[in-house]
């Protein structure tokens, strides 16, 4: 057996090298990662391949988006295995099959609303499927809002302005709905996750985190939240213990189960950045880095021609 993460009922095996690229394919960096139906993986990438998709072992299957997309940023998959494409580079969320067929375009590529206008969108950042089908979107880096959209795309209400208070934002970086259609907000630079009902009304809010990325859960009774922190970045705490970057466990009544990972050294079973996360029926977790940018925004850059971890998967231990 392999290096094990994790405590208690939530241990996990990591698989070194999974997903078996092509000759002359690479990530670049992984910005976003889902899993549909079937347990396919699709990996949202900021390199010339922007979705490669695999089997749930690894096996390369397919690629599309080539001059698509921007930046890669944020992946929904519905309940319908349609995909929801997050690209902060042009503003935009785009609704495609998952053989890369445009469905519908929400956003003026290359268009952003004014900076903290509140008007959608300026680097958008992550979108989410309500369980009736209405979409929200996080907004972002430019906007401190989120904008919920019926099914066919149409701006139904927005809400948030930057801040720290309750409804407020520091980087709308992710968000998710649960199965009674609540809303849960990744607040990154409030370092918290904010929940809110259908319309827009804050509930509550879940501490005790660093920098929240990636946010997925799984559906049905007794769901799990996963957070992927993205840890420190400054260079007076960027070597710090006890603050990341991993994947954190908590039920929806915002209880942290779990912690996987907490290092900042690059190497295989430890984390740089957790930018996207997912979980297929088994259990097992995909996560996604944007490791270059991460090491970076740390003062060690990674030349281009030089590989780095973007994708790691974790097995269940049962």
């Amino acid at each position: 057996m392999g290096t094990i993460l994790g405590e208690g009922e939530h241990r996990y095996e990591v698989v070194e090298n999974w997903g078996k690229l092509p000759p002359g394919l690479r990530y670049s960096e992984v910005a976003a990662v889902g899993v549909d139906s079937k347990d396919n993986v699709y990996v949202f990438a900021r390199g010339q391949n922007p979705m490669i998709v695999f089997d749930r072992e690894g096996n390369f299957l397919r690629t599309w988006g080539q001059g698509l997309f921007s930046r890669a940023h944020g992946l929904h998959i519905g309940t319908d295995d349609t995909l929801y494409c997050t690209d902060d580079g042009d503003h935009t969320v785009r609704h495609m099959t998952t053989e890369g067929k445009l469905l519908m375009e929400i956003g003026i590529p290359g268009k952003p609303a004014e900076y903290m206008s509140g008007e959608p969108f300026h680097r958008c950042t992550h979108t989410a499927l309500s369980p009736g089908g209405d979409i929200y979107v996080s907004d972002g880096y430019g906007n401190a809002r989120v904008h919920k959209y019926s099914p066919d795309g149409k701006l139904l209400f927005s809400w948030g302005q930057p801040g720290t208070n309750p409804g407020e934002f520091n980087i709308v970086h992710n968000i998710c709905c649960d199965d009674d259609g609540w809303v849960y907000v990744a607040d990154r630079e409030n370092h918290r996750i904010q929940v809110f009902n259908g319309q827009g009304k804050y509930e509550t809010q879940w501490n005790n985190m660093h920098r929240p990325c990636g946010l997925c859960m799984t559906r049905g009774k007794n769901a799990i939240a996963y957070i992927g922190e993205s840890g420190p970045s400054m260079s007076v705490n960027v070597n710090s213990p006890g603050i990341g970057p991993r994947v954190s466990l908590w039920t929806l009544e915002g209880k942290r189960i779990a912690q996987v990972g907490d290092a900042t050294r690059v190497k295989p079973s430890q984390f740089t950045s957790p930018h996207g996360v997912a979980v297929d029926s088994r259990g097992d977790i995909y996560v996604g880095e944007v490791a270059r940018t991460a090491m970076k925004n740390k003062g060690t850059p990674v030349p281009d021609d030089q590989d780095i971890t973007s994708l790691q998967k974790l097995v269940k231990v049962v």
